[in-house]
């Protein structure tokens, strides 16, 4: 019976009482494809275009497909293929020396979709004679240590986005007494390993924070300061609106808070306009003056009666009495307001004219009498508190009111009142 080659690894397998004389050599031959194998080494060159590299694996010579490790090199320019033969049950170590931003892939020449090799790595792959597998961390069960990571090898790049969700985490599984001090520091960050745009919008939202979580309690009494505000830092624009419209008043009724803030504002017609004439009596009189109920300020005229003069004597000129006194009262009222008010009569013949009053506004005096036949004309009346002290004007010598007698009767005094009721 003729001999035969294994499958995976093509040894001439030899039947008793075959090759005579050249059985030594046939198994020298063996032992050096063994040894190819599990130790041999050959790089093969796949430089150039997109191409199919056929590694062979022939009976009883060496050959490239059966080695242990085998490394590709050369500057590619296109997508590689690098086959084996259909069957073949081995173990590899491949190197991925290539050039060129292109993909090698490791496959058998008819079966399986293969393996990607990764540039400038070592790749460890086994086939089981229809496809080709790679054996690494994500084939292989075991775990990582700490201490087996180094650092800044996990980088923020490598890590999906939201790959750590609130889901994912026990509540409060890290704590204080399980973080070693400094554990982790600036140095095994890396720059900028999360940026925002690796943060999803609005990540941490109303709902993500438990009612009352910051409290009164965690903010510093007067955290921001007038001393921490730039100058002119709060414009109109950044002021809240008050209750008060916009616009132009007229006779207007402000409401000021402690702030200086106007905080209400209206239109009127108390105070508007000029002061509209509401009496004018000449005494003696008496009566009560009640004031329009818009007004909110009264102007008054009062004059009060003038001094009679004494008539002349044998050998005497006659005697003049004191004209009234005569004042204005700018006066501000509240309503409602009702005041009664007295105007003063003439004075006879020597004799005083009367005061006019007019009840919480003010009063006049009265003129003096003349004085006998040859002595000295009487003195004019007083206005104390007036506004204007108008005793002697020409008002009262040309309207005939309050006026001193002369030889005989003075005039009578007068009240004009005067109100901003704007009508």
């Amino acid at each position: 019976m003729p001999s035969s080659f294994s499958t995976d690894l093509k040894l001439e397998l030899m039947v008793t009482g075959e090759n005579a004389g050249t059985w030594g050599d046939k198994t020298n031959t063996n032992l050096n494809l063994v040894q190819q194998a599990i130790a041999g080494y050959q790089g093969v060159s796949i430089a150039g275009g997109a191409q199919t590299t056929a590694l062979v694996m022939s009976n009883a010579a060496l050959s490239n497909a059966r080695n242990m490790v085998i490394e590709f090199t050369g500057a590619i320019t296109g997508n590689q293929t690098v086959t084996i033969p259909d069957g073949i049950e081995k173990y590899y170590i491949l190197k991925n020396s290539t050039s060129g931003a292109f993909t090698v892939t490791f496959k058998y020449a008819s079966t399986g979709s293969g393996i990607t090799l990764t540039q400038g790595f070592l790749t460890a792959a086994f086939g089981d004679g229809s496809e080709i597998y790679k054996v690494d961390l994500t084939t292989l069960q075991g775990t990582i240590a700490t201490a087996q990571i180094a650092n800044l090898a996990v980088t923020s790049a490598k890590l999906a986005s939201f790959a750590v969700t609130t889901a994912r985490l026990a509540s409060l599984a890290v704590t204080s007494n399980r973080l070693a001090t400094n554990a982790v520091t600036t140095a095994k960050l890396n720059s900028l390993a999360v940026t925002s745009s690796r943060i999803a919008s609005f990540a941490v939202t109303t709902a993500r924070i438990a009612s009352l979580a910051v409290t009164s309690t965690r903010l510093a009494s007067f955290a921001v300061t007038t001393a921490r505000l730039d100058t002119s830092a709060v414009t109109a624009t950044r002021l809240a609106n008050t209750t008060v419209t916009a616009g132009t008043y007229t006779a207007a009724t402000i409401t000021v808070d402690a702030q200086g803030r106007i905080t209400s504002a209206s239109s009127g017609s108390g105070g508007a306009g000029m002061g509209i004439p509401t009496r004018f009596t000449s005494g003696p009189a008496t009566g009560t003056h009640t004031a329009a109920p818009s007004a909110n300020r009264l102007g008054v005229y009062m004059v009060a009666g003038g001094g009679g003069g004494q008539g002349p004597m044998e050998n005497s000129m006659a005697t003049s009495g004191g004209s009234g006194g005569y004042g204005f009262f700018n006066h501000p009222i509240t309503q409602p307001f009702s005041q009664p008010f007295s105007i003063g009569g003439a004075g006879g013949a020597g004799g005083a004219g009367g005061a006019t009053n007019f009840t919480n506004v003010g009063t006049v005096n009265g003129g003096n009498g003349g004085g006998s036949s040859g002595m000295a004309s009487g003195n004019a009346g007083t206005a104390p508190g007036a506004s204007l002290d108008l005793t002697n004007n020409n008002f009262v010598v040309a309207g005939n009111f309050g006026r001193g007698g002369s030889g005989g009767g003075g005039s009578g005094g007068v009240l004009a009142v005067f109100e901003n009721t704007g009508t």
